[in-house]
């Protein structure tokens, strides 16, 4: 394991400096390119995910819901719960500051993402309409760009195994039940052996069900969870109510303190916040069109405006809130405790020392819902590969590497999935640059259809 985190180590800075300027850079010029305007349609976003504009004969799998909420489940979790206290832990307070820009720039991405993901929709080799960026590359852009769709696809199938989402559900269990106290006295690495195992075969149940039980579990699961999590933050919130102002005043103060002590300075300090804002909402990296790509709808845009709506609930939202907890309860003072470790203490502290058992049951929900959802990425990956027949395979590969994560160092796991994150990023957003005339001139014509409705 030191040999692989040693390599992931060495090769990770030469890749996130290409999807700083990808992710950011591009994302500015989207913004610029568009006027705003996915933005000014967030009413009209909220419409079409409630099902106003639904039409049951439209071809694809799943409805706007069910795909926004499969993508979500695939993001709002261990990202926003465990990967900001990482965040937090590596670059103070200033760093969520970094994680709302790259938010907000990534809404305007999945916009462009998932618009290209309906409009340039292609078939398997099983004869299955498909969506996601392997299909935008080579339908929209031309034979040249298969090379661009084999890379994301080979990169896609390591960074969507669930090493980060095992690992800290792990860690929870371990932190919060102490089996190896209070259950049955065995060693600590056998403990996550066996959690390891429990997972895999309690993830396995699902994954094989395919695309429509995934997406039918992650509508049941994901709205509750988020319910629950967010009325117990707005809780400790109400009880530190006198402390949020003096937190944000924080976060924009630390923002721009180049004396930070974080890693690679003040650049430092925006790098950790786009990686785990990127980790988090995944805006760029090009696995959420490969959900969107599959719902039944004939309107591009509207699946754009959609997918849209996943950043702001999982980063602005979500993120802001676990933030504020960790900072209002003076959890982020702790030099020993990181990733999950960090927010179980927070809501130890701040719901009565029963914080973290409830933090659990959330996590659990939340890892479950992304363990289920991940796989269906990387069967898509491998189908796009190979072909339809093999591509299902991919979920033994999936499902036996949970065991693995569930045991390996938090460092070696963090890397693994900015690494990947970072080479899926570079050919999905060239693509998306190039594509974005389209969607542009796809945008005004749907808008003057609908502004005429």
């Amino acid at each position: 394991m030191k040999i692989i985190n040693d390599f992931l180590t060495s090769v990770l800075p030469y890749t996130e400096w290409v999807m700083l300027f990808l992710v950011v850079g591009g994302g500015l010029f989207l913004a610029i390119y568009s006027k705003l305007l996915p933005f000014r349609y967030f009413k009209h976003a909220l419409d079409i995910t409630r099902g106003k504009y639904d039409h049951k004969d439209d071809p694809g799998e799943v409805s706007h819901l069910q795909a926004l909420s499969s993508a979500v489940a695939a993001t709002v979790g261990m990202g926003n719960i465990a990967g900001v206290a990482i965040a937090i832990y590596l670059g103070g307070p200033g760093v969520v500051f970094w994680i709302w820009i790259t938010a907000l720039i990534g809404m305007g991405i999945k916009f462009y993402s998932c618009s290209l993901a309906v409009m340039f929709r292609g078939t398997d080799s099983s004869g299955a309409l498909q969506g996601g960026p392997m299909y935008y590359m080579t339908q929209g852009m031309g034979k040249w760009a298969k090379p661009m769709a084999v890379f994301f696809s080979i990169a896609g199938l390591f960074g969507v195994l669930p090493a980060f989402t095992a690992n800290q559900f792990t860690q929870t269990l371990m932190d919060v039940v102490r089996p190896q106290v209070n259950i049955y006295e065995m060693s600590v690495l056998n403990w996550k052996i066996l959690i390891g195992v429990l997972l895999t075969i309690a993830t396995s149940f699902v994954v094989f069900g395919g695309l429509k039980k995934i997406a039918k579990v992650a509508t049941a699961i994901v709205p509750f969870m988020v319910l629950v999590y967010l009325l117990a933050v707005v809780f400790i919130m109400f009880q530190n109510a006198a402390e949020i102002f003096p937190a944000f005043k924080l976060i924009f103060s630390e923002a721009f303190n180049v004396e930070t002590a974080v890693k690679g300075g003040f650049w430092g300090l925006v790098i950790i916040g786009i990686r785990r804002a990127v980790f988090s909402n995944e805006a760029g990296v090009g696995t959420a069109p490969m959900f969107h790509g599959q719902s039944k709808t004939n309107e591009p845009i509207q699946e754009g405006l959609v997918a849209m709506l996943g950043p702001f609930i999982d980063t602005i939202v979500v993120c802001t809130l676990t933030a504020l907890v960790i900072i209002v309860s003076g959890a982020y003072l702790s030099d020993e405790t990181n990733g999950i470790l960090m927010t179980l203490l927070a809501f130890k502290t701040s719901l009565y020392g029963y914080g973290d058992v409830l933090l659990m049951l959330v996590v659990s929900a939340f890892a479950l819902s992304t363990l289920f959802t991940y796989s269906y990425y990387g069967t898509k990956c491998l189908s796009f590969l190979t072909n339809a027949k093999i591509g299902p395979y991919y979920n033994y590969i999936y499902v036996l590497s949970i065991t693995f994560a569930a045991v390996a160092s938090l460092d070696l796991v963090i890397n693994l999935i900015d690494l990947s994150f970072a080479l899926m990023c570079i050919p999905n957003m060239i693509a998306v640059l190039y594509l974005a005339p389209k969607v542009n001139a796809a945008t005004k014509k749907y808008l003057a259809k609908y502004n005429n409705e």
